[in-house]
């Protein structure tokens, strides 16, 4: 699934509500929150703050999910093409950091 793709799915999932895209400052809210929620999971996975007994295991993959989700309604929100975007922003890292770190070198065979 494309970027655009995903944008057209959440565009189809919001356009059944009359109420619609949120606020920006809303999404940008949640999208705080469900980093937040990665964050509390990765921790809980491989920091230093395990889960106490009773709470249920979670899942990092639709952590991320929910992450791209709120990402896909603040792009379409504010008409931001996210291939596009993102192309632009793999070259401006193409350009700025090529020879920022050490290249891993194919082995001689």
């Amino acid at each position: 699934m494309s970027l655009k793709d995903m944008q057209k799915e959440v565009d189809d999932w919001i356009g059944q509500f009359e109420e619609g895209y949120w606020h920006p400052l809303s999404m940008l809210a949640r999208l705080t929150e469900e980093v937040g929620e990665l964050a509390r999971e990765v921790n809980h996975q491989y920091g230093q703050k395990p889960k106490k007994q009773e709470e249920p295991e979670g899942n990092l993959a639709l952590e991320l999910a929910d992450i791209l989700f709120i990402i896909g309604c603040f792009a379409n929100s504010m008409n931001i093409d996210l291939d596009k975007a993102f192309q632009d922003m793999m070259n401006k890292y193409r350009e700025r950091d090529s020879n920022r770190w050490t290249r891993i070198q194919p082995e001689n065979h």
